[in-house]
């Protein structure tokens, strides 16, 4: 659409004999001095000698070609150390020039500006708002055109205020509570310590929730669960709880034990698929996994004056004779928490600190983080200069995908292995070990390396280890690093069979603390037994658990490899993962 100064609106169109209207570049043949629109307001561009444009042009290239020769010299006497108040005859010129240009230009944009609002109606402006038809555009040959107002478009509605979902309460008293947290004269976070009942504190939430804005949340229960169990450490300010369906795939044949695993999702074909690359292995004599390394970090970032000062704090941390004086200072946090090393790196100034310690049958973020705040405050008695910015600098690192995780671990690093008879791979998994071997080269190796994966030299390992984690009442949110997997296939015994590994070098998984105390998560864990912690062996149920993740997810790589070399994935998610059911008769 062009866009065009509009003349004055007396100008455009004006009345005919008859009173009808003609266009502004229709001649009259009888015009009627009654009839004559009278002249229109002068503006201040008006005034001007030459046309506006070229008048516009001539002071712009004048303000800006005045400009960059003054620029320029000013860099020549800069280079030259020529102080700048000096001037020239030229310069002086060019000042005055540059000022004129400016004074103009202001002049115009502003003048005509201010006075479109001093004496209006002058018409002397870009929109189209005093027009007879809003809907005027102006056509390739500079005639004004109207547009046919758009069809099928609905009108604006605007939404009224939420009406409130009331819902009755057991007593006066909680009506009177709901009250003051929709008036903001109660907060809401503070209804537990207020009523001293964690269950009704939820109901009152949810219902002043429900009145501020006017959204029902019926379907989401809030009836059976237990409150006071995530008071102060797994969820502030609950309104209810979500429902996830748990499923079993199994028996999970590993190191000589059978497992049944739990498993948290909303995905269909999921457990179904898992559960099939079980059978498969356990009809090939089960799998053998193998804890390489058990430990949590924390990274905290600190900042001195100079690098030379960081870097001495560098070599402190990694002298050998000074690291029996750091793990006493260390371990003074917890009597599970046991300092295994410490690893520096720096950037100008700033040095990275990444602590690694045992934490028995934690996942040890808390343990480990307190271990470090020890050793920062006994460093500084030596270290004065050192300025703590953080107790973690993302060097540790914690739910981000990291190169550092998966070349060093964080958690438990753990290997997984099974060999797969050739008749197991042609009748349970329908496919061949040649199509298997190949397919993994060319999507888990060579695919994943084309994406610039990090850690994601697999099919479908988060899949498997996030369903996992909901169930155990794990961190979802360290699905991230603990997904890390490459996964390795190979043909084995003359090509008959299959060595089929995967190697997770960041599993982070606990059975005591946060989320596994729930009642649902630490069923779970009891299903698998390794609920609490060992008594006999600190530190063993949860790198039981992280060998547990580990084998499901060698299940879970070897069915859905086997479903895309044969093609069936689409086929098993349209019969699996696809809703028969009319949902919008279910809900109505």
């Amino acid at each position: 659409m062009d866009s065009r100064r509009l003349p004055p609106k007396s100008s455009r169109t004006t009345s005919s004999n008859d009173g009808g209207p003609l266009h502004h570049n229709q001649k009259r043949l009888a015009p009627s001095v009654d009839n004559r629109s009278p002249s229109p307001t002068p503006k201040a561009s008006d005034a001007l000698p030459l046309p506006l444009y070229l008048t516009n042009a001539i002071f712009f290239t004048l303000f800006f070609s005045v400009a960059y020769y003054l620029l320029h010299r000013w860099r020549e006497k800069i280079r030259d150390s020529t102080p700048l108040h000096v001037v020239t005859f030229p310069e002086i010129a060019a000042i005055v020039s540059l000022m004129a240009s400016f004074i103009y230009l202001l002049g115009f944009f502003g003048i005509d500006f201010v006075q479109s609002f001093i004496t209006r109606p002058s018409h002397d402006a870009w929109d189209l708002e005093d027009t007879d038809n809003p809907n005027y555009l102006i056509n390739e040959d500079h005639r004004l055109v109207t547009c046919p107002p758009p069809a099928n478009v609905p009108p604006i509605s605007i939404l009224p205020n939420p009406e409130p979902i009331i819902t009755p309460l057991a007593s006066v008293e909680d009506e009177e509570i709901v009250k003051s947290v929709t008036e903001g004269a109660l907060p809401s976070y503070s209804l537990e310590s207020k009523l001293g009942d964690c269950k009704r504190a939820a109901v009152i939430r949810r219902e002043a929730l429900q009145r501020t804005t006017g959204k029902s949340l019926e379907g989401l229960p809030i009836q059976g669960f237990d409150y006071d169990s995530i008071l102060g450490q797994c969820c502030e300010m609950p309104v209810g709880y979500i429902q996830i369906p748990v499923g079993i795939a199994g028996p999970l044949l590993l190191n000589g034990m059978e497992y049944m695993v739990p498993m948290a999702t909303t995905e269909g074909c999921l457990v179904a698929s898992t559960n099939r690359g079980c059978k498969a292995m356990y009809a090939s004599g089960g799998a053998t996994s193998v804890v390489l390394a058990d430990g949590m970090t924390r990274a905290p970032v600190v900042r001195f004056e100079t690098a030379k000062r960081a870097s001495e704090l560098k070599l402190f941390l990694e002298d050998p004779d000074n690291f029996d004086t750091l793990s006493i200072v260390f371990n003074r946090s917890s009597r599970f928490g046991r300092l295994q090393g410490i690893k520096c790196s720096m950037a100008g100034k700033n040095l990275y600190m990444r602590f690694k310690c045992s934490t028995g049958d934690a996942m040890g973020m808390n343990m480990v983080s307190k271990g470090v705040q020890n050793v920062l405050d006994f460093l500084q008695n030596d270290f004065h200069d050192m300025e703590v910015i953080g107790i973690s600098g993302n060097f540790c690192s914690d739910k981000k995908p990291a190169a550092v995780n998966w070349i060093e671990g964080r958690g438990k690093s753990v290997v997984c292995e099974a060999i797969i008879r050739e008749e197991i791979v042609k009748k349970v998994l329908k496919t061949s070990v040649a199509s298997l071997v190949e397919l993994n080269m060319l999507k888990n190796l060579a695919g994943s390396a084309v994406a610039g994966a990090l850690g994601g030299f697999n099919a479908h390992a988060s899949n498997i280890v996030s369903a996992i984690f909901i169930a155990t009442g794990q961190d979802p949110a360290q699905n991230i690093e603990s997904s890390h997997c490459i996964t390795m296939m190979e043909a084995v015994n003359n090509g008959k069979d299959l060595h089929i590994s995967v190697t997770m070098p960041s599993i982070e998984v606990g059975t005591v603390g946060g989320g596994t105390q729930l009642a649902s998560q630490s069923a779970c864990l009891n299903l698998l037994g390794v609920k609490g912690a060992s008594k006999e062996s600190p530190g063993s149920n949860s790198r039981l658990l992280a060998t547990i993740v580990a084998g499901s997810v060698l299940a879970g790589e070897l069915s859905l490899m086997a479903a895309i070399a044969q093609g069936q994935l689409v086929k098993s998610h349209m019969k699996y993962n696809r809703s028969s059911k009319d949902i919008s008769k279910a809900a109505s």
